[in-house]
């Protein structure tokens, strides 16, 4: 199982986009979805997560600004990102972790999407 993600760019502080991540193969359940990010140097860090059929947790910079979402029928996971800001620069990962057919339990890292935003 693959996640390839899309939807990086460079934007203008105060500018939006929109992540998508899309799983080559449906999960039977998923445990839960989250969105990372990770500039050189640092560790990757988790900004947006949802857990089984929880509400969504969000850290605090991003409160507000950014949303998760996941669409099953399309296994795609998004993350709208809004007012975004130079700090929210950074490589954003996206992660699914649950039950694939024929595999059982399963957690699958993306490649990663840039997110470049200029002052």
């Amino acid at each position: 199982v693959q996640l390839v993600e899309s939807g990086g760019g460079l934007v203008q502080a105060g500018g939006s986009l929109r992540l998508s991540c899309v799983a080559s193969r449906s999960f039977l359940s998923i445990h839960g979805m989250g969105w990372y990010r990770q500039t050189p140097g640092k560790q990757r860090d988790l900004v947006a997560s949802i857990s089984g059929g929880g509400s969504p947790n969000y850290i605090d910079s991003v409160k507000g600004r950014f949303t998760i979402s996941g669409d099953n029928a399309r296994k795609t996971v998004y993350l709208q990102m809004n007012s975004l800001k130079p700090e929210d620069t950074a490589r954003y990962y996206c992660n699914l972790n649950g039950t694939v057919a024929d595999i059982g339990y399963l957690e699958v890292w993306g490649q990663g999407t840039l997110v470049t935003v200029s002052a």
